[in-house]
Order: C-alpha cells, then sequence, then structure tokens
C-alpha cells in the first residue's frame, strides 16, 4: 500500500505520500515528475504554481480537474525537490503501473522528461518528443508534453507550445470518445 510505502529513503522525508487525485474512470490521465514542497503538505498532486498552471490549461479545453486523473511518477517529494534518481522511480514504479491499470485512460499525458522517458521507455527527451501522439499500450494513445514548472521558467514561446500540446490531447481524447 502507497501510504505506508517504505520502498526507498523518500519515505523518511515526507509529510505524506502524494498518489494521485481526480475521476478514477476518467478518460485523460496527466502523469507528472514527483510532489513539490505544496504537493507534500496538501497531499494533491499539482498544487503549487506548476499547479495552478496545469489546471488553466485543463480548463483551456474546456475541461475541469476533477473530470481527469493526475499522478506522479514518484508519490513522495525528492528532498529540495531534486530530481527523483532511478532506483526512487523504479520502487514507485508498480503503483504508477496500478494506476494506470486501474484508470484505463484513452490517453495519457505525460509532464516532462521523467514520466516520458519511464512510460515510453526510451531516452528520447521532451524537447523531441513533445505534441505528438504516441501509441500507447493496446488501447490508448500517449502524448508527451512539456512539464508546467518547465513552461513558467521558460515563459512565452514554452507556453504557446503547451496550449498547442494540450490541443492535441483535446483532439485525441474527441477521437477517443467518439470511438475512432
Amino acid at each position: 500500500m502507497a501510504l505506508a510505502c517504505t520502498r526507498c529513503p523518500l519515505a523518511a522525508t515526507r509529510t505524506q505520500v502524494v498518489f494521485g487525485a481526480g475521476d478514477p474512470h476518467a478518460q485523460l490521465m496527466f502523469v507528472g515528475e514527483g510532489p513539490g514542497e505544496q504537493e507534500d503538505l496538501t497531499g494533491e498532486p499539482f498544487v503549487g504554481r506548476a499547479g495552478r498552471l496545469l489546471t488553466g490549461l485543463i480548463e483551456g479545453i474546456g475541461l475541469d480537474r476533477d473530470s481527469v486523473y493526475i499522478a506522479n511518477v514518484v508519490k513522495c517529494r525528492p528532498p529540495g525537490n531534486r530530481d527523483p534518481l532511478p532506483f526512487e522511480i523504479e520502487s514507485c514504479r508498480g503503483y504508477l503501473e496500478a494506476q494506470l491499470e486501474f484508470v484505463d485512460p484513452a490517453v495519457v499525458v505525460t509532464l516532462g522528461n521523467f514520466a516520458t522517458k519511464l512510460l515510453l521507455d526510451t531516452k528520447e527527451g521532451i524537447t523531441r518528443l513533445r505534441g505528438r501522439e504516441l501509441p500507447y499500450r493496446e488501447h490508448a494513445v500517449l502524448i508527451p508534453m512539456l512539464h508546467p514548472s518547465a513552461v513558467l521558467r521558460n515563459g512565452g514561446a514554452a507556453l504557446a507550445q503547451a496550449r498547442a500540446d494540450f490541443v492535441v490531447a483535446k483532439r485525441a481524447l474527441a477521437r477517443a470518445r467518439d470511438g475512432a
């Protein structure tokens, strides 16, 4: 059970496990990297500045946070918001796989390099892959996107790319709903 997990050292420094949030039967699922400070305090993914941007982008395609599912690769905050280490990612992988299996989304959006590389099992970076629809599992598509934190750091051009990528996700979701 993730709430009592002690598989890696992140358990010792977390305030709480940040498992996921949203509609457990959503057709659209977002997978980020890991909780930050605000997420660690609240127990909910993407609630800080990057989360507000993500929420705005979701609303920009006519949805709300409650109609999607949001999770992270690692469920505990890495100290100082550092990148998760490979063994930490591997320690949490089973939880993310179980979330993907349970939610069974038609469209999976990976936010940033860590989620993209893990779920696509690739070494190719987000800047090359972003905005593309890629087959995922038997019946879904995966769309890599810039992490909202990167969008905040990089400003206007990155925000324009993020908005364009969300349009790609909206179209993929519409096709999934139409059964195409």
